[in-house]
Order: C-alpha cells, then sequence, then structure tokens
C-alpha cells in the first residue's frame, strides 16, 4: 500500500430532473386533474471521514466522480429522486478549492461527512401549477443543473506525538521498539519515505505515535522529503526531537538548531509545541561520552537531553513516561484538541500492515 497525501479531484454533483405534465384518466373520472409530479434533486457528492483509510492513494488513479441525475417527475403525482455518491477519505484530510489555498472543509472526526457539491433542484410537474383560473396547466419547469468542482484533498495525519529528527536519527528503530509497527529501518539516511503510525503505552495511558520522514536544510521549502510531511507534525500534540549520538560532540548542537530553524521556518505553530529532546543511540557510547555529548549539546542548544537507545531499549520507558506526563498536561488544558484513533492504528499493527493503518477503497456510489 502506497502513501499518498495530496490528490486531486473532479467532482459534479447530479443535474435536478425535469417535472411532469400529466393529466389523471381514469374510467369514471370525467374531469381528472393534472397529476404531473416534479423532478428528483440531483444527487450530492459527499466527503466523509473514515478511520479504516490512512492515504488518499485511490484517488490516483481516479479522479473524476459525479453523481446520478435526479430522475423526472410521473404521473399521479410521483416524483423522482437522485443518488448521492459518498467519497471516504481518511481522517484528517482538509479540502482545499480549486486554487489550493482556499479551505472548505476539514474532516477531523471518524463519521463526519460534508456535501462538497449540491445536487440540482428538481424541476415543478404541472400539477405544481394548477389554480382556481388555470384548472388544467401544461407547464411544467426543467431542473436546475448540479455543482460542478475542482478539489485539492491533503491529508493531515492525526497523533499525539510525532518523531522529528534529521535523517537516520533512529526515529523508525524508536518506533518499533515501542510499538507494534513494523517500519522499514536501515543504516542509511532517508529510509523512512512515508510517516508511519504506532501505539505506544506505558502505566495504562496509550498514544499514537508518529514517525515523520527526517528533515534536511530547507526542507521548509520543499528540499529533500519537503514540507509536505512538516504539515503531518502539525496535528502533534507533542514532539520528541531525536539526535544521533553517534555525531562527534560539536556536530550534535548543528543536527539540533538545524531542525529547529526548519520547523520555525515552515511555521503554523510548529515552533510553539511542546519538545522533549531525545540524545538517541547510547548503545554506541561509553558513559564518559554520554556525559560529553550531553554538555556539548546542552552548551550550543541550551537544551537538557534525555539519554536513550532505541536499538537496545535503554531509556525508552523513561522517555515515554515524560512524553505521558506532557499528554496528559496538553489534554488538561486544550480539551477540545485532536484526538487520534488508537484503535484503529492498533487493528493496522495486528496485521503488519507497513503503512500503519488499515485501508479500503476510496469511494463508494
Amino acid at each position: 500500500m502506497k502513501f499518498l497525501d495530496q490528490a486531486k479531484l473532479y467532482i459534479k454533483a447530479g443535474d435536478g430532473g425535469p417535472g411532469c405534465v400529466s393529466f389523471r384518466r381514469e374510467k369514471f373520472i370525467e374531469f381528472g386533474g393534472p397529476d404531473g409530479g416534479n423532478g428528483g434533486r440531483g444527487g450530492h457528492v459527499i466527503l466523509q471521514a473514515t478511520h479504516n483509510l490512512n492515504t488518499l492513494i485511490d484517488y490516483r488513479y481516479q479522479q473524476h466522480f459525479k453523481a446520478k441525475k435526479g430522475t423526472h417527475g410521473m404521473g399521479q403525482n410521483r416524483t423522482g429522486g437522485g443518488e448521492d455518491i459518498v467519497l471516504r477519505v481518511p481522517v484528517g484530510t482538509q479540502v482545499f478549492a480549486e486554487d489550493n489555498q482556499t479551505l472548505l472543509c476539514d474532516l477531523t472526526k471518524a463519521g463526519e461527512e460534508f456535501v462538497i457539491a449540491q445536487g440540482g433542484e428538481g424541476g415543478l410537474g404541472n400539477a405544481h401549477f394548477k389554480s382556481s383560473t388555470n384548472r388544467a396547466p401544461r407547464k411544467s419547469t426543467p431542473g436546475t443543473p448540479g455543482e460542478d468542482k475542482t478539489l485539492w484533498l491533503r491529508l493531515k495525519l492525526i497523533a499525539d506525538v510525532g518523531i522529528i529528527g534529521q535523517p537516520n536519527a533512529g526515529k523508525s528503530t524508536f518506533l518499533a521498539t515501542v510499538t507494534s509497527a513494523r517500519p522499514k529501518i536501515g543504516n542509511y539516511p532517508f529510509t523512512t519515505l512515508n510517516p508511519q503510525l504506532g501505539v505506544a503505552a506505558i502505566d495504562e495511558q496509550e498514544f499514537v505515535i508518529a514517525d515523520l520522514p527526517g528533515l534536511i536544510e530547507g526542507a521548509h521549502e520543499g528540499v529533500g522529503l519537503g514540507d509536505r510531511f512538516l504539515g503531518h507534525a502539525e496535528r502533534c500534540h507533542v514532539l520528541l526531537h531525536l539526535v544521533d549520538g553517534s555525531l562527534p560532540p560539536a556536530e550534535l548542537g548543528k543536527a539540533y538548531l538545524s531542525v529547529r530553524r526548519e520547523i520555525s521556518a515552515y511555521g503554523h505553530g510548529l515552533d510553539q509545541k511542546l519538545e522533549i529532546i531525545g540524545l538517541n543511540k547510547a548503545d554506541l557510547m561509553s558513559p564518559g561520552d554520554m556525559e560529553r555529548k550531553r554538555r556539548a549539546l546542552a552548551e550550543v542548544a541550551g537544551v537538557n537531553a534525555m539519554m536513550l537507545s532505541g536499538e537496545q531499549g535503554e531509556g525508552v520507558t523513561e522517555v515515554l513516561r515524560v512524553v505521558a506526563s506532557a499528554l496528559q498536561q496538553f489534554r488538561a488544558e486544550n480539551p477540545a484538541s485532536f484526538k487520534s484513533d488508537p484503535g484503529a492504528v492498533r487493528a493496522a499493527e495486528a496485521r503488519n500492515e507497513p503503512e500503519g493503518l488499515p485501508t479500503e477503497r476510496g469511494w463508494a456510489p
């Protein structure tokens, strides 16, 4: 399953059906009046957020969607109808107008729906025009056209914790250690090309962690894997910033500040989020190296880092407890904040899906 977090769609709501001109014609009824029914409303195009998706890949191969027209009215005052179509998207999907700037809706809860294109109204049948002076009207009206739009879908995953850092800092290894997720792990930069999700648990508290692709200088302008993946960190409540502890002491501060500059340049409040710093790969350092590197990072960046080894699990429990405490504080202060769905992520982990969440077809008629 490939990951896709942006897609362009062309949608057309159904046109309204025409009204009917009809007169009642039955045996022994001498003066049957008009009984032409109204046309049916055209089908709406509806977007629905579902927790069973975490990618927009279905919309790479099918971009055009058209709802059905409303059927015409019929005799005996029968009214037509038009069938809606429902386009299913992942929770966290933002919908933009054709300019890719104007936000139309933001679907942040499972089951949330939004009518993105209204079907046309049905035309009026001749029964509607009956009056005291016109007992046999032969007039009807056509239906109105449905809305026609070009849309951009942009996915921003909803997770409690976002793991950030430079490439090869050990982010995927940490995720694999603390969750049941199975991200691709390799000893080379940019092993992670797509965001990965997993559920961590500590002291009876569960939270969703997102492993984001590594950030390099110029990421906020699209360099490397670009600013699109920074967008996935926008909805994380806490950032876990991992620094590669195998770097020389003189490089640690530079590595940390490089990522912080990209976060600050990206904006959208990302640089204001609570950040926990971890000096990873402690298993490659002696006790003396640990202290020297911790001091070097504190002197240059002015931060106190927690020592840990994602590979060996050293210090991981302490880091999770700090993260859980920070999340509790955040949720207490922001009760209306975005809520992740650990159940959906856990179901995906049980199936060992590499992309983090279960999938299904992206739309249904």
